[in-house]
């Protein structure tokens, strides 16, 4: 099964690079956005599986934006994946804090990453 992704982030250079590399790994980019309000609404119209959201997108907080993706999920819902240029250590209490299932630097983007995390979560809740 392909996994279904949403890119989060304010920065189009991250997207396209981001969208590509994970297309070419056999991840379906469904959608990009820039904003949290973009990004709630293609998590309704895409319904994807899975949202990678920066945490800083630009004057928005990508944590904040977690929590209220977090608020609108039932079980079958997106899980969210953080993703910052910034080291895991620096956001250690909020990523924890957060209701995403984890963290990628953008450094280490990778399918193989994100199903990664995925299953650990899955694993985390069976």
């Amino acid at each position: 099964m392909t996994l279904r992704c949403v890119i989060v982030d304010d920065n189009p250079d991250v997207l396209r690079a981001a969208s590509d590399l994970l297309d070419r790994e056999g991840l379906a980019v469904v959608g990009v956005a820039t904003t949290s309000e973009e990004a709630l609404s293609l998590m309704r119209e895409l319904g994807p599986d899975v949202m990678l959201v920066d945490i800083d997108l630009g004057p928005e907080s990508g944590l904040d934006l977690a929590r209220r993706l977090g608020q609108r999920l039932d079980a079958a819902g997106p899980q969210t994946i953080l993703i910052s240029t910034h080291d895991e250590a620096d956001y250690a209490e909020l990523i924890a804090a957060s209701p995403a299932i984890g963290f990628l630097s953008k450094a280490d983007l990778s399918a193989t990453a994100i199903r990664r995390l995925l299953a650990s979560s899955h694993d985390e809740r069976s």
